[in-house]
């Protein structure tokens, strides 16, 4: 059996981490890539000394070259600036844009039969720019956003009820950001709804929490953002991908008609498999939740606007 291998680019918190869970969760051989030199090497070197802690036989290499990047089944884009306190995703639109399109059309040179997956924010614009840049179709290019939302949507639920966070069901579709929508009505602990559990006061605030999550920790780490739990997220939708697990998970797709959207990427329930994205999970949303991801699209919408302007697309 042919073993895997994965790229990752950009070696700082979130592509340092996204690299040793890579590895942790056996998704075969890992290069850690990036402009700045010596950065790559240096932690790659040094993931690779717990590989007989973990028990791990994979390669893990930190390099400055493309070329050794060469064959990937799957890059992960992580390249560009991060947020910082009073920052929006937004302000980092304008640089990490052009970051996205350089590192894309690098990669891909190298390993034109990969499946990308996005986490530079803006996430919902920076997969529509990686996806103009690379030609790619639409099923092997897909954006993180969703399984980090929902991951922390998840763990607030899980702490105010008093259970595990393995128990609670829930997602997050729309966009990263403000505008988010962790439907509430489809969130449940093992079947029993939360609406049960807990008041609307209760939720509404636990979503509130949600929209604001990146936020909060940027709050509490003053010079940088969230990268444990953003890798993490990753490393499950690579995973699925490579090991054709099927998984359910809420990723920002390529829209053409579903939830009456079409021409934008989005968060909503995907099936990733060995064909990346093989099938969007859809389903009727009330009249309240299609305003809000109405609000979701518009603000997309923007964030497309301006990678076209600025890339003069």
């Amino acid at each position: 059996m042919k073993k895997g291998k994965v790229t990752v680019i950009g070696a700082g918190h979130v592509g340092a981490t996204t690299a040793h869970w890579a590895a942790i969760e056996g998704l075969g051989d890992i290069v850690l890539m990036d402009v700045l030199e010596g950065i790559p090497q240096g932690k790659a070197l040094d993931q690779s000394q717990f590989r007989s802690i973990h028990g791990i036989s994979c390669d893990i290499t930190g390099t400055n070259d493309y070329r050794d990047t060469r064959d990937s089944d799957v890059i992960i884009i992580t390249a560009g600036i991060a947020r910082k306190p009073g920052m929006s995703r937004d302000d980092l639109l304008a640089t990490n844009v052009k970051i996205v399109k350089d590192v894309t059309e690098k990669a891909l040179e190298q390993s034109p039969d990969a499946y990308v997956v996005v986490v530079t924010n803006p996430i919902d614009a920076m997969v529509y720019t990686s996806f103009k840049a690379s030609n790619l179709p639409k099923n092997r290019i897909v954006g993180m956003a969703g399984v980090l939302d929902s991951a922390r949507y998840r763990s607030f639920l899980a702490d105010a009820i008093g259970v595990s966070p393995k128990d609670v069901n829930a997602i997050v579709m729309g966009i990263h950001g403000d505008y988010m929508l962790p439907l509430a009505r489809l969130a449940n602990v093992a079947g029993v709804p939360v609406t049960e559990l807990l008041s609307k006061d209760e939720i509404d605030a636990i979503i509130k929490r949600t929209q604001g999550g990146g936020a909060e920790i940027i709050g509490h780490l003053k010079t940088g953002s969230a990268y444990y739990t953003p890798a993490a997220a990753a490393v499950e939708m690579a995973k699925s991908i490579m090991f054709d697990e099927k998984r359910v998970l809420p990723c920002a797709c390529y829209l053409e008609g579903e939830f009456d959207i079409s021409g934008y990427f989005l968060g909503v329930p995907a099936v990733l498999g060995a064909n990346g994205v093989e099938k969007i999970l859809k389903f009727n949303l009330t009249k309240e939740e299609k305003e809000l991801l109405k609000q979701s699209v518009e603000k997309v919408k923007e964030q497309v606007a301006s990678v076209n302007k600025v890339l003069g697309w």
